[in-house]
């Protein structure tokens, strides 16, 4: 599952809202008239060649007088905790703040199960008498938050997130209900509307039975999702029409990959061109449920 992706996706398109949630203390600095603006990723891999990694999210954030901060995001797991590595994020805070000209840099890093030990939540360097330099970033542990004190919140990107937060395995429903309540009352977009419904049926992970729950209890709110996929589909088969694709199925399933995995590399691109319909409309099916772009076309 491209958590990664999933997050960078979130932060880009709702950065204020992401900011406040994940970066709260240093969020109350940033006032309506600040700029933020991601860091271009060619500028990035042209500074910091191997170390730049592509779904880090640095936020370039710049106040009108001239003053300029460095917001980094960075997504980990702990089901793959050699991926973490503190000595490595300090380096590429490093960077960024001599990339940017800036000695403002904020790492944040978001734990989607668990965190770090102690001794990967600080970095010194030093000898027997001083500490010269101390790096610490913030930590946000999301299965460590209790979903029950962020269920009414009326930021997009805390509602989002509820599935990701503590809950007991029989609330799962009422936290889905809850995370896609927060989306169509948040969001008045219908495309990201249905982007991030994708995003909460990940993340909610609901099994047949608690769907089943879900429609019976939140009929209303069942049937909003469920024309989200429809419109969405329906508009890509009729601009598939309109430029004589495979009677839009083709359209449809990029417009849907596109919008969960992000780029679709060529290959898949090209697989999908050469498709007959049938095998088109298999593969949007599978789009509407796959965690990867590999779960869609196997």
């Amino acid at each position: 599952m491209d958590h990664d992706q999933n997050f960078k996706n979130l932060v880009l398109d709702y950065p204020r809202q992401a900011l406040a949630f994940f970066a709260e203390s240093e969020a109350q600095q940033i006032t309506p008239d600040v700029r933020i603006t991601p860091v271009r990723e060619e500028q990035l891999k042209e500074r910091l060649g191997e170390r730049f990694r592509e779904l880090d999210i640095p936020l370039l954030v710049e106040w009108p007088d001239g003053r300029r901060a460095a917001l980094v995001f960075v997504v980990e797991e702990e089901t793959d905790p050699a991926r973490f590595s503190i000595s490595r994020l300090a380096h590429y805070c490093i960077d960024i703040a001599e990339l940017l000209q800036t000695r403002r840099v904020v790492p944040v890093v978001i734990f989607l199960r668990g965190g770090p030990g102690p001794s990967e939540r600080t970095f010194d360097l030093g000898g027997d008498r001083e500490t010269y330099l101390r790096f610490r970033f913030l930590c946000v542990e999301l299965s460590r938050l209790p979903y029950r004190q962020y269920q009414d919140s009326d930021n997009l990107v805390v509602r989002l997130n509820l599935p990701n937060m503590h809950y007991e395995p029989a609330e799962r429903v009422a936290v889905y209900a809850a995370a896609v309540r927060g989306l169509t009352s948040l969001e008045p977009d219908p495309e990201k509307r249905l982007k991030y419904a994708e995003f909460i049926d990940i993340y909610a992970a609901l099994d047949d039975t608690e769907r089943a729950c879900y429609e019976r209890d939140y009929p209303n709110e069942a049937q909003t999702v469920s024309s989200f996929y429809q419109r969405f589909r329906e508009e890509g088969r009729q601009q598939g029409v309109q430029q004589g694709v495979r009677q839009g199925e083709g359209v449809a399933l990029m417009r849907v990959m596109r919008h969960k995995f992000g780029e679709i590399p060529e290959p898949t691109r090209q697989r999908i061109e050469a498709a007959d319909p049938e095998t088109l409309l298999k593969w949007l099916d599978r789009a509407l449920v796959a965690a990867s772009i590999d779960e869609v076309i196997h």
